[in-house]
């Protein structure tokens, strides 16, 4: 069939429109530096939902999505819509049920606990925006496709459902009322990152803060203050500059250790600093000092609260502040065993950190995904070093270059938000992810990003091991890239016995520092059998005794993230007795009982703390 002219041209600009507002609805501002240092107002607190499990909102009954539309009208976006104007009136905010922001779905409806859908969730707020302001509207995390509107005005979507986001809405505020939709999608897809398949809970909701940022319309948009690499004795980073001013002298002032210096950014807004260090504390997890930071523009100030101290590796040892360091850890999810749901505030954070101490860890591994600033900033304070991960779980789409695009855009965001934290040390490109060229190509691009963003810290994965008789052979070719000889084991658990397990030898390729990312045991809190009873306190108590028995034969060994601190919820563990949707590996149950294995773990600890002192 041929097309006349005038056909062809009226298609091209549907295609012209279509490619507009599909490529407008992947725009982000890049995030500010800091939110919470800034002038913000919380969005947090009761939201309206309308669960939409055919997408009504959002696809008309062709299945076109009502924003790519010729017209771009229609949606439940648009809580004005009007009956005679032919759009969707299925539904009402105002009438609906609502919950909790922050918080997930499926902690907050007894029928939502299993969904995986989309959801709609409204906000109304007041805003007084002024003319020589810009505002900026912040989502600590969505889970996972995230369709953002402002008035009845699509702002843009975001994908991953554990890194922030934000858009620039000058010009778009209301003074007075406004109201804010968005459509939080947690279905699970080949091609995403994370994958269909995991380990934990798919929490589906806005799980973080919801902020709007007020900043003088040239501001202070990002820097990064931190030790230059293997440095105790100057300080290097950049300030950025955003707005019409860019040309400014900025002041860099740190009181306390008599610091102070003035930089001049370049017609761009930015400005590299380089400062000498004569007389500082160094950040460690039993002195966690941090210094109160200024940075002075013309237009604009901020404060931070920063640590300093170094990383690096020579050889097989972890060297912090120049100083040989074993890594007493544990691994945890963001998840509160004890309320149903993702942790909802800092109380629910400083109570697991505050295990983590208690176990005498000065390390933590926030696996599998980005946690929260919150987070972070709280290890910072109560010293605990951190293992920061990016959800690129065991199977991806190797091959997929928007899966390869989405898994660096969410490292990308990890590092910048939290490249000021002293208390990161590890930036980990994924987990248990099985060996091929594919693999290895995405993998490697990976290390190749981090690095090119950050070369103070050091960079891991949780790399892939097999077994050869009694032999555990760790020679995966991505570890010839990584700081690290990090992988996981779980001999005595799904391979071996507690008993057998004593027989097997580590051979390592690699002549450098070895950090055991995972290893444990399922036990019931409150079962208690012979130490050769699976699901028994006795048995998990056995196998990290052997654990340690094992891993201490191995001459590099520094460090471990057991799994894990708690029990967490997955829908992977389906025993009906001693699992329950539950993985038990915790040494801590969900009812915050401490198991025998704690203990264990602890005094463990506490003997490698007086080695390495």
């Amino acid at each position: 069939m041929m097309l006349s002219n005038k056909s062809l041209k009226n298609l091209l600009s549907l295609f012209v429109i279509l490619l507009t507002i599909n490529s407008a609805a992947y725009c982000q501002s890049s995030l500010l530096q800091n939110i919470y240092g800034r002038n913000i107002q919380s969005l947090n607190g009761r939201w309206n939902y309308i669960i939409d499990p055919y997408e009504m909102g959002y696809y008309d009954y062709r299945h076109m999505p009502f924003d790519q539309s010729p017209s771009g009208k229609g949606g439940f976006y648009d809580d004005r819509k009007q009956k005679d104007k032919g759009e969707l009136i299925e539904y009402n905010f105002d009438l609906s049920p609502n919950m909790k922001v922050p918080g997930d779905w499926n902690s907050q409806s007894q029928r939502l606990e299993l969904y995986e859908g989309t959801i709609w969730l409204r906000q109304k707020f007041n805003a007084a925006p002024q003319s020589d302001k810009k505002y900026f509207l912040y989502f600590g995390a969505v889970n996972y496709e995230a369709h953002v509107y402002l008035n009845g005005k699509k702002l843009g979507m975001h994908k991953g459902g554990f890194t922030p986001f934000q858009f620039d809405v000058t010009g778009k505020l209301n003074k007075g009322e406004n109201f804010v939709v968005v459509k939080a999608d947690n279905k699970r897809f080949p091609d995403e990152i994370p994958t269909v398949n995991t380990d934990w809970w798919n929490y589906g909701g806005i799980t973080r803060d919801v902020l709007l940022a007020e900043v003088p319309a040239t501001h202070i948009a990002d820097y990064k203050i931190q030790l230059a690499k293997n440095s105790l004795t100057r300080i290097e980073g950049f300030i950025q500059l955003e707005g019409a001013q860019k040309l400014q002298s900025v002041t860099i002032n740190i009181p306390e250790a008599g610091i102070k210096q003035t930089v001049t950014t370049d017609i761009s807004g930015r400005a590299a600093i380089s400062i000498p260090v004569k007389k500082m504390t160094y950040w460690t997890p039993e002195a966690p000092k941090l210094y109160s930071v200024e940075i002075t523009g013309a237009t604009d100030k901020i404060t931070d609260r920063i640590g300093f101290r170094t990383i690096e590796t020579r050889g097989q040892d972890i060297l912090l502040n120049g100083k040989s360091i074993f890594l007493r850890g544990i691994s945890m999810h963001d998840e509160n065993p004890l309320i149903p749901g993702r942790l909802r505030g800092q109380g629910d954070m400083r109570m697991m950190l505050q295990w983590a101490k208690e176990m005498s860890c000065n390390y933590v591994r926030l696996a599998h995904y980005p946690h929260s600033e919150e987070m972070v900033r709280l290890a910072d304070e109560m010293g605990l070093l951190v293992w920061a991960e990016v959800p690129v779980y065991w199977t991806i789409s190797w091959q997929n270059a928007e899966t390869y695009n989405n898994a660096e855009k969410q490292l990308s965001d990890l590092m910048i938000r939290d490249k000021n934290r002293s208390s990161v040390i590890v930036w980990s490109v994924g987990n248990e992810t099985p060996l091929s060229d594919p693999r290895l190509l995405f993998m490697s691009k990976l290390v190749a990003k981090a690095r090119s963003l950050d070369d103070t810290r050091l960079v891991a994965a949780a790399l892939e091991i097999h077994r050869e008789g009694n032999s555990v052979i760790v020679n995966d070719p991505l570890g010839e890239k990584l700081d690290l000889v990090s992988f996981n084991e779980y001999a005595g658990w799904y391979w071996s016995n507690t008993k057998d397990m004593l027989n097997y030898k580590f051979n390592i390729k690699y002549d450098k520092p070895v950090v055991i990312t995972e290893f444990g045991a399922d036990a019931l809190a409150g079962y208690h059998a012979d130490d050769e009873t699976r699901w028994s306190e006795e048995y998990q108590e056995l196998l990290y005794k052997n654990q340690f028995k094992m891993l201490t034969a191995i001459g590099g060994l520094r460090g471990m993230t057991p799994w894990i601190l708690v029990d967490f919820r997955s829908p992977r563990r389906q025993h009906p007795y001693f699992q329950d949707f539950w993985n038990r590996k915790g040494l801590i149950s969900e009812t915050g009982k401490k198991k025998k294995a704690f203990y264990t773990l602890k005094s463990f600890y506490d003997e490698m703390q007086t080695k390495y002192k």
